[in-house]
């Protein structure tokens, strides 16, 4: 749609009928309105063809209305444009999200749309009426009057035939905007291409990789932490049956925490030889061992 494409001036005998979300989402607003006698009768300036003419000259809508008087109304209405800053922020997101240029294309506004723009800061939609500026020439001190809400009406008849023109009113034409997508898409690709690719992980190319482990390893790195009360061999093997003396009541006590101390070294021993590549690191066993 170039920057002074017409709009359809008269709704038909149907009035909207079933139209898709973001229409009845830009109908919403116009509805919050509280002087629901001023909209009836913006609606039927919208069904009898009362709005004369409906262009687009650069971002703003201008539309005449024809009133009561001889003279038809002059109307303007327009949207909070977003600057290129902005409007970078959405395209950077839009490209990344292959569904959303799809449906772009398709004349269908992808119903997370907002998401994009929330990159920017900033919204399609505009989020309460008072967003929608307008102006008319007639008399009528409140804003909407009855003439710019017939514009509304007709506007939102047009989004249904192309989501583009919402782009539009924040500073984006269909062709700038696909133009611009296209070209970032196109980036991103060549962008790809020329990347190295990222060289795969040795135990990829060699399955064996996952098994060993071939760099020396400090055998006082290796903890071998006791077991948990009932899980150690010792205990799994009950009472032992050791000679008790009298004369020396602590004996068996004594062996037994002496066993224990030595199975926890000769598991550690163990295990620094296993994860180890050379034996040179590893201390001798008797180095572990006591009396």
């Amino acid at each position: 749609m170039t920057s002074s494409s017409s709009i359809t001036t008269q709704l038909g005998q149907e009035g909207l009928g079933q139209q898709p979300w973001w229409v009845e989402q830009w109908m919403e607003l116009i509805h919050s309105f509280r002087y629901k006698k001023r909209l009836e009768r913006a609606w039927t300036y919208a069904r009898e063809g009362n709005v004369l003419s409906i262009r687009f000259e650069g971002r703003r809508v201008h539309a005449r209305v024809q009133g009561t008087e001889k003279d038809p109304y002059k109307v303007k209405l327009w949207l909070d444009v977003l600057n290129d800053e902005d409007w970078g922020y959405v395209l950077e997101a839009l490209s990344q999200k292959a569904r959303w240029s799809a449906q772009l294309l398709a004349g269908i506004m992808p119903q997370d749309i907002e998401r994009a723009f929330a990159a920017s800061g900033k919204r399609l939609f505009p989020f309460k009426l008072q967003e929608v500026r307008s102006e008319c020439s007639c008399p009528d001190k409140a804003n909407p009057c009855k003439h710019i809400s017939a514009v509304y009406y007709l506007m939102g008849d047009r989004f249904s035939e192309d989501p583009f023109v919402l782009f539009q009113l924040r500073g984006r034409t269909r062709d700038q905007l696909l133009g611009e997508l296209a070209e970032r898409r196109r980036a991103g690709a060549n962008q790809a291409v020329v990347l190295a690719p990222h060289p795969p992980h040795p135990a990829i190319l060699d399955a064996g990789r996952w098994w060993r482990y071939d760099a020396p390893l400090d055998p006082d790195l290796v903890v071998i932490t006791p077991a948990l009360e009932g899980e150690s061999g010792l205990d799994g093997a009950g009472p032992l049956p050791l000679a008790e003396d009298h004369r020396f009541e602590e004996a068996n006590l004594l062996f037994l925490e002496r066993l224990q101390a030595q199975g926890m070294a000769m598991g550690q021993l163990a295990m620094a030889r296993a994860m180890t590549a050379g034996a040179e690191t590893v201390p001798a066993q008797g180095a572990l061992s006591g009396p």
